[in-house]
C-alpha cells in the first residue's frame, strides 16, 4: 500500500464517520420529538438509538484523530492503538445508552395503559430515518467493498475482521439502525392495527436487544486488537516476502507480526544477512534494513535480530 493510498483510506475513513454523525444528530432530534408527541416506546427506543450512535460518532471522530499522530520517542510504534480504546468507549456507550434504555423503557411500557397516538408523526420520521441511515449505511458499504476487493476478502467478513474499527463501528451502527427502523415501524403499525400498546414497548425490547448484541460485538473486536490478532497467512506472507525482497536480507528465520493501529503492523524478524561482516558492521546493517522496512506505510516499527545458523528458513 503506497503512502497515497494509505492517505486516501484514511480520509474515507473520515468522511464515513461524519456522514454518520452528521445523519444520526438529525435523527436523534426528530425522534425525540416524535417521541415527546406522540408517546411511543418504540420511537423512543429509536430516540435513544440515535442520540447513542450520535455520541459514539463524536468518540470516533476523537479516535480518528487521536490514533493517526505520528510516533515519537515516547512511542516508537504510534498511536494506533488509542483508536481501539476509544471505539471500545463508543461501543460501551452504544449498550449503555441505547441497548439498556431501550430495554428498561419497553419493560416498563408493557403494562402501560393504551392513549391516543399519532401515527402518521411517526411513519414520516421513521422515512426520513430509512433515507438518513440509508445514505450513511451507502457510504460505510461502499468503503467496505473497495477495501474488501483490495483485500482480496468477502465484504462481512472483511468489515468484520478489518483492523479500522471506525469503519466497522459505522458499517454496523448503520446496518442495525436500519433494522431497528424496522422492528420500531412494525412494532407501531402492529399497535396501529389491534389497539394493544404491548406491541410498541416488545419493538423498543427488541431494539434494544439489538443493540447490545452490536455493541458487544463491537467491544469484543477492539479488546481483541489490544490484546493482539494475528494476521491472515495472506497478509504474513506478504510481510515475509516483503523482508525477503530487501538486498542485504540472505534468509529469514523467525517473525512475529501484530497490529498497533489500523493499518499498522510492528514486524519482528530473525534473519541472517547477505555477507559475512564485523558484530559493528552487522548492527549497522541491521538498523539500516530496519528503516527500510519501516518505510512501507503498513509497517510502523520493525526490530531485527540476526538468526542462529542451525535454524530453518521461512517461506512466503
Amino acid at each position: 500500500m503506497s503512502d497515497r493510498a494509505r492517505d486516501e483510506q484514511a480520509g474515507e475513513s473520515l468522511l464515513t464517520v461524519l456522514v454518520a454523525l452528521t445523519a444520526n444528530a438529525l435523527l436523534a432530534v426528530a425522534k425525540s420529538v416524535a417521541a415527546a408527541f406522540t408517546g411511543s416506546a418504540a420511537m423512543v427506543a429509536e430516540a435513544a438509538h440515535s442520540w447513542a450512535d450520535t455520541g459514539n460518532e463524536v468518540f470516533l471522530l476523537v479516535a480518528e484523530r487521536s490514533g493517526n499522530r505520528p510516533r515519537d520517542e515516547a512511542h516508537p510504534r504510534g498511536y494506533g492503538r488509542a483508536t481501539y480504546v476509544w471505539s471500545l468507549v463508543a461501543a460501551f456507550g452504544l449498550f449503555a445508552a441505547g441497548s439498556v434504555v431501550s430495554v428498561w423503557h419497553g419493560v416498563t411500557e408493557l403494562g402501560a395503559a393504551d392513549r391516543e397516538a399519532d401515527y402518521l408523526v411517526n411513519y414520516v420520521i421513521l422515512a426520513i430515518g430509512f433515507a438518513l441511515e440509508g445514505s450513511s449505511f451507502l457510504q460505510a458499504s461502499r468503503q467496505v467493498r473497495g477495501e474488501a476487493r483490495r483485500s482480496r476478502m468477502h465484504p462481512l467478513r472483511f468489515v468484520a475482521s478489518t483492523s479500522n474499527p471506525t469503519l466497522r463501528a459505522v458499517w454496523f451502527e448503520d446496518a442495525s439502525a436500519l433494522i431497528g427502523l424496522g422492528l420500531a415501524g412494525g412494532g407501531i403499525a402492529l399497535h396501529q392495527v389491534t389497539g394493544d400498546p404491548v406491541w410498541d414497548a416488545l419493538a423498543s425490547i427488541a431494539i434494544g436487544l439489538l443493540l447490545g448484541v452490536v455493541a458487544v460485538f463491537l467491544m469484543r473486536r477492539n479488546m481483541a486488537y489490544l490484546l493482539g490478532v494475528g494476521l491472515t497467512p495472506a497478509l504474513q506472507s506478504r510481510v515475509l516476502e516483503h523482508v525477503l525482497e530487501r538486498p542485504q536480507v540472505e534468509r529469514v528465520t523467525s517473525l512475529h507480526v501484530e497490529y498497533v493501529g489500523p493499518r499498522r503492523l510492528f514486524v519482528v524478524a530473525a534473519v541472517d544477512l547477505v555477507g559475512d561482516d564485523t558484530e559493528d558492521s552487522l548492527a549497522v546493517r541491521l538498523r539500516g534494513v530496519e528503516t527500510d522496512l519501516e518505510a512501507a506505510p503498513m509497517i510502523e516499527d520493525a526490530v531485527l535480530t540476526l538468526a542462529l545458523p542451525d535454524e530453518p528458513d521461512l517461506t512466503p
